[in-house]
């Protein structure tokens, strides 16, 4: 038995894959940790669904960006991107089905030692904080009121996080936090206009899982999201999102070694 995270895989089956059959996957025994954007953007969206939720008793996926981008589609709340490659998924027999699921996975996972988000924290939440935060926004997009979560989540701009900010803007703030999230200025505050690699930092700005005294250093960090970042290992945080949508890798971590796996997208 072993588990295994693995990167954004963003609709790219054929990857996944071959890094399934690397690792010898064994749905009876094995469990997957799912960095989110399971879909979009790559050719495969719905492959990767259906597979997903195939084996959704061995897996755990927390929601991305692009994951919420397809629900708000489906919503009808959020226009088509020339580059979106979901149309599948969309019009799909079973699309409700799939989408039901995506909607019901959670924006953040704690196991033991052991977190998982998509895209980052705040540097002021500690683990315990952003999962009851998390709870709280999955609350809304889980429940009978899901198009009005999602309208919020869309709402438009970036809210600035305060404990005491209400909806609709509180739902986006917080979903910009957990799917969007890459660096913070040294007052703590996100930055969600960058996306480039560590040597672009804008100044007096830092990865947000380098904030010095983070209070979230309590639990190894799993993440994704991050393409240009790529693997980076440091003690209590692994991102994994190596780019594989953009001719990259898609890479596994054991999590109980901590042993690395990739293989090509361009296979």
């Amino acid at each position: 038995m072993a588990s295994y995270a693995i990167g954004d895989i963003q609709g790219c089956f054929g990857a996944l894959k071959r890094l399934l059959a690397q690792i010898e996957f064994d749905a009876a025994k094995d469990r997957l940790w799912l960095t989110g954007d399971l879909v979009n953007r790559g050719p495969k969206s719905l492959e990767v669904l259906r597979w997903a939720y195939q084996y959704r008793d061995s897996i755990t996926a927390v929601l991305g960006n692009h994951d919420l981008h397809l629900l708000a589609l489906a919503a009808g709340v959020r226009d088509a991107k020339s580059k979106d490659t979901v149309d599948e998924v969309l019009e799909a027999r079973d699309r409700n089905e799939l989408l039901d699921w995506l909607r019901g996975r959670p924006f953040f996972f704690v196991e033991g030692g052991r977190a998982m988000v998509h895209a980052g924290l705040l540097p002021s939440w500690s683990v315990e904080r952003a999962a009851q935060l998390a709870r709280e926004l999955e609350g809304e997009l889980q429940g009978p009121r899901h198009k009005k979560a999602l309208q919020a989540i869309y709402c438009g701009g970036s809210p600035e996080w305060s404990d005491a900010l209400a909806p609709p803007e509180r739902w986006c703030a917080l979903a910009n936090i957990f799917t969007r999230l890459r660096t913070c200025n040294l007052g703590g505050k996100p930055r969600y206009d960058f996306s480039g690699p560590l040597r672009q930092l804008p100044p007096g700005h830092v990865p947000w899982f380098a904030f010095p005294g983070r209070r979230s250093e309590t639990h190894a960090m799993v993440c994704g999201h991050w393409a240009a970042l790529g693997l980076h290992m440091e003690p209590g945080v692994v991102a994994l999102d190596s780019g594989c949508v953009w001719g990259g890798a898609l890479t596994a971590l054991r999590l109980e070694d901590l042993e690395i796996f990739q293989e090509s997208c361009a296979k």
